[in-house]
């Protein structure tokens, strides 16, 4: 006995769409995964605008003040004007120093103070304003002269001891920072003192004192 196929029934027309809104949601899904992210023109702002970034703002104002800066003021004296400030005996053996371009070193003050007290004791050592007895521009040849002030007399000292020839071995000694003994050595050869301070039997190496001048000796 024959049989005859039994008839396919067509799909529900419901379930058709149900289908095809399926496979359409899909392929949108898959759409927005594969794009990228769109370009926001906030990250490209132009100065003078403000930025939106997810939750945070960035201001690019252009007109930004400036922000000031203090600074602490300050104010230079000269060297000169510094020593004669203070006004001591070795402020005096640093100024003539200073006035023959030769540095006010730790040696150097040392010696010029020392040569100093053997010319003139250091609690007057301002005498006739001419701490070395220097006959130079002093009107005493015998370096009993005076000075206007101790100004004048650290340039004289400073002038006489750069020019004259029998100095040259001092002007060494001072421009190098030459140890004590050298330029001591140099001071009793010349002929600064007739009795080059007996070879340095008459040189006294105790520590000098600081002793300042009164002011109108410097002029004041």
């Amino acid at each position: 006995m024959r049989h005859s196929a039994r008839p396919v029934a067509a799909p529900h027309p419901r379930r058709v769409l149900a289908l095809v809104a399926a496979v359409g949601a899909f392929l949108l899904v898959a759409t927005f995964a594969l794009a990228p992210p769109p370009r926001s023109d906030d990250a490209f702002a132009a100065p003078g605008t403000a930025s939106t970034v997810g939750a945070q703002n960035l201001d690019l104002s252009g007109n930004i003040a400036a922000i000031g800066v203090t600074r602490d003021g300050y104010g230079a004296t000269s060297g000169e004007e510094s020593f004669i400030a203070s006004g001591t005996n070795h402020d005096w053996a640093a100024l003539v120093m200073l006035s023959a371009g030769w540095p006010a070193s730790e040696s150097n003050i040392t010696v010029f103070t020392r040569w100093m007290r053997q010319e003139n004791g250091p609690d007057d050592w301002w005498n006739r304003n001419n701490p070395l007895n220097n006959g130079y521009g002093s009107g005493g040849g015998a370096g009993l002269g005076s000075y206007p002030n101790l100004v004048v007399a650290a340039q004289m000292a400073a002038e006489n001891l750069l020019q004259h020839s029998g100095y040259a071995d001092i002007r060494a000694g001072f421009a190098a920072s030459a140890p004590t003994a050298q330029i001591e050595q140099a001071i009793w050869a010349s002929p600064w003192a007739t009795s080059h301070y007996a070879n340095g039997s008459h040189w006294a190496y105790t520590p000098v004192p600081v002793v300042k001048a009164p002011a109108d000796a410097w002029g004041q």
